[in-house]
């Protein structure tokens, strides 16, 4: 099946271990698989996705200390939830969006894969604590720009990467340093998967980067400007301190931009 068709079927799948599966067997054959960029595919209604864990609104999500087993696998269910939209996400890029250079759908299932990769690893930690993805309620705040931004690559470009990975980069540090704070095996486990995703989730953010900035220069406009107008349109998370600014300029954030944030 053609790289973009096979994006939108692992899309289309709502067993997490089919969708990583289908997303490992992609990127195991997208290099030799032919890529159709002229393609507009009929959008399904939305990500597959299991029936849980339960989506409840972001301030009901209840908090739970780390320091006992069943908070610090609700921490990890958290992002392992990130995770799985993160896979959805990318492969929402790779299918949606037509007429991009082949190198952009590539770009993406590469992504989604590294992508399933961080999700198998969070799901078997959380396994080997005796829970699993779906045991604890979570949100759908990710999806939320991914809808609004649907209708445009720039602006898609301009907020998922670039703003909701970019936030991964500021908070894994201040989430491990609290794992490396707590005398427990599995805490140590968990800061040793969050280094692995931390250095893949670096790559993707410049993956954004690239793309964006391609994408304002061949429509002439100024990248600056369009992402403060982007963020305001679809209602972007704000930027909060602190941030990972080694991090950020490793994923090509220019040195205006790291100016830029706020204190």
């Amino acid at each position: 099946m053609e790289l973009r068709a096979q994006a939108l079927a692992a899309f289309t799948l709502a067993d997490p271990a089919q969708k990583v599966a289908a997303v490992q067997a992609l990127c195991a054959s997208a290099t030799s698989r032919p890529c159709d960029g002229t393609a507009v595919f009929q959008a399904p209604a939305g990500p597959g996705r299991p029936a849980r864990p339960l989506l409840i609104h972001p301030r009901a999500v209840p908090k739970r200390s780390p320091h006992t087993v069943a908070g610090h696998a609700a921490l990890m269910h958290s992002i392992a939830h990130i995770e799985f939209n993160a896979i959805n996400l990318a492969l929402d890029a790779a299918w949606r969006f037509a007429d991009l250079p082949d190198a952009y759908y590539r770009d993406w299932v590469h992504v989604a894969g590294e992508e399933a990769l961080h999700f198998s690893m969070l799901q078997a930690h959380l396994q080997s604590l005796g829970f699993d993805y779906g045991d604890f309620d979570a949100h759908d705040g990710l999806w939320t720009i991914c809808v609004s931004t649907e209708g445009d690559v720039l602006a898609r470009m301009a907020l998922v990467p670039r703003t909701l990975e970019a936030r991964g980069l500021d908070a894994t540090p201040l989430i491990q340093a609290k794992l490396r704070n707590l005398p427990y095996a599995h805490a140590q486990e968990a800061v040793l998967i969050l280094d692995r995703i931390l250095a893949d989730e670096v790559g993707h953010v410049a993956i954004g980067n690239h793309w964006f900035h391609y994408l304002c220069s061949q429509r002439a406009v100024h990248a600056e400007l369009y992402y403060q107008e982007a963020a305001l349109l679809h209602k972007a998370p704000a930027l909060k301190p602190p941030f990972n600014l080694t991090a950020r300029r490793a994923a090509g954030f220019s040195d205006a931009e790291l100016a830029a944030l706020p204190l």
